[in-house]
């Protein structure tokens, strides 16, 4: 957000920013968005193989139709923010809105790979300003107090059920109809938000400042030239010594220093490099692209392994994933008791220890691995250690930081779960495709199920190694007290979106 004029913005937003005419009406508008951004990335999982055989994906090129949208979704958080604050917050939102909504029915139509993955990418620049204008909007609607407290636990609810719904819906539209229908069905839902947000939401004024452009366009490819070179050396056909590989790491380090250098130099710059001043701050912020990195891999491997390999239905699949949903909110309800007295650092790595000893249980599958036994308490553990870290790792993330900064500082949260979970596939898809190579050579198969197996086993050690660096993280880094920070919007603020 423009940290420069929130101040100015929450003074002349209490007088007009709450003057709307339908609280329940746009409460409903607000979370039914943010509910279609977050589901976006669980409901595509579960189309994952359908897709794979229908347009011609290999299973490590597959990988691209969920990196293409979170990529460029966390890329441009910060930017959809800022846009929001200068353009206005509920023309953005529709903007936003709309752009999504194209981009899932134009990828539903895809016919081809590049086709699918440059709408994936479109729909994340949707998501990207509608996301974080729908959280702004909750603050300029609704009175401090009771009324935006209750919005607030509306918003968060939604954005925590948003994994659990889309498992289920996109299960009930491959089964039913085909995987195309996980991205039509966005279309109807953005047309109507879009004409009736004018009738029942107020527009917030205007800040002045920069939209910084730079930032985020050096920022964003240089990311997605890192993720082209890990991805691009998980191809059998090209690995770590191809020119395009080395081409593209290259070019990431140029633009990411690049950006770093903007950051420094702007007034007004899109991530304050001074957040990473406190060490606090940066822990979290380790933990947060460490749990990003283990879990949307662990996603990505284990809704095709449920299909694939054990041959569950997408339907069965979706149900087969719902006790993640449950357990994550049972968790969080707990911890956000046992937060006024439990150090914020030991709630985070005892959950980050969770989800790697999940992780590293999953890292034993087998071809005849049964659900119940095998996958679901591996599940149960990772979906635990998610509840204990999300709570106690926002408000560590804003505990301290300026008034200015809050936004921003909880906004980065998201960002770097995003980044971390983009980063975090592309190198366990790596790890995935030479693993499977070297199988596939050493045992002379080329067979799909214990191939894919031993690949998504490895894989997942991989991804309880990030959970180790969380616990690390956690415990040299993060030092708030017992009840720090603990304010009634902390939570929802960053509250992770896919």
């Amino acid at each position: 957000m423009s940290t420069a004029t929130s101040s100015d913005l929450d003074t002349r937003e209490g007088s007009a920013g709450h003057a709307h005419i339908h609280p329940n009406l746009a409460l409903t508008v607000i979370a039914t968005a943010q509910l279609m951004v977050v589901l976006d990335v669980t409901i595509v999982n579960i189309a994952l193989p359908h897709i794979r055989h229908a347009l011609g994906f290999t299973p490590t090129d597959l990988a691209w139709v969920l990196n293409a949208y979170t990529l460029v979704f966390g890329g441009l958080l910060l930017l959809g923010g800022r846009a929001g604050d200068l353009f206005g917050r509920r023309r953005m939102f529709i903007v936003g809105v709309l752009i999504f909504a194209f981009a899932s029915l134009a990828g539903g139509f895809a016919w081809d790979r590049q086709w699918l993955l440059a709408m994936r990418a479109l729909q994340g620049v949707g998501g990207a300003i509608a996301s974080p204008t729908a959280l702004a909007l909750v603050t300029t609607t609704f009175e401090e107090g009771p009324a935006r407290n209750r919005a607030f636990g509306v918003y968060a609810a939604v954005s925590g059920a948003g994994a659990a719904i889309g498992l289920i819906l996109g299960g009930v539209l491959v089964d039913a109809l085909s995987w195309r229908w996980v991205l039509f069905v966005n279309a109807p839902i953005g047309v109507a938000l879009a004409i009736v947000t004018p009738l029942v939401l107020a527009e917030s004024p205007r800040a002045r400042g920069r939209l910084a452009i730079a930032d985020a366009v050096t920022s964003t490819a240089g990311m997605a030239a890192l993720v082209y070179g890990f991805i691009n050396a998980a191809n059998p056909k090209h690995g770590w010594n191809d020119r395009i590989t080395l081409a593209s790491l290259a070019a990431a380090i140029v633009l990411l220093t690049t950006f770093v250098l903007i950051e420094m130099r702007s007034a007004q710059p899109l991530m304050p490099l001074r957040l990473f001043a406190d060490r606090t701050r940066v822990g979290t912020y380790i933990v947060m692209l460490a749990t990003g990195a283990g879990i949307f891999a662990m996603f990505y491997f284990l809704t095709q392994y449920i299909q694939e390999v054990l041959g569950f239905s997408p339907l069965a699949a979706g149900f087969a994933f719902l006790p993640v949903s449950a357990t994550i909110v049972i968790a969080a309800q707990i911890v956000s008791r046992l937060v006024t007295w439990v150090p914020a650092r030991l709630l985070i790595a005892t959950g980050s220890a969770f989800a790697g000893m999940g992780l590293l249980w999953m890292s034993t599958l087998s071809v005849g691995s049964p659900y119940a036994t095998h996958v679901l308490p591996a599940l149960l553990l990772v979906s635990l250690g998610m509840g204990f870290v999300f709570v106690p790792i926002t408000l560590a993330a804003v505990s301290g930081v300026r008034s200015e900064d809050t936004g921003v500082a909880s906004a980065m949260l998201n960002v770097v779960q995003q980044v971390g979970g983009t980063i975090g596939l592309s190198a366990l898809v790596t790890v995935f495709g030479t693993a499977t190579k070297n199988y596939a050579i050493a045992h002379h198969t080329v067979a799909f199920a214990p191939v894919f197996t031993h690949g998504a086993d490895m894989a997942f050690r991989v991804g309880a190694a990030f959970a180790a660096l969380g616990v690390v993280a956690a415990l040299l880094l993060v030092r708030v007290q017992p009840g720090a920070g603990a304010d009634a919007h902390a939570p929802t603020e960053a509250l992770p979106v896919a």
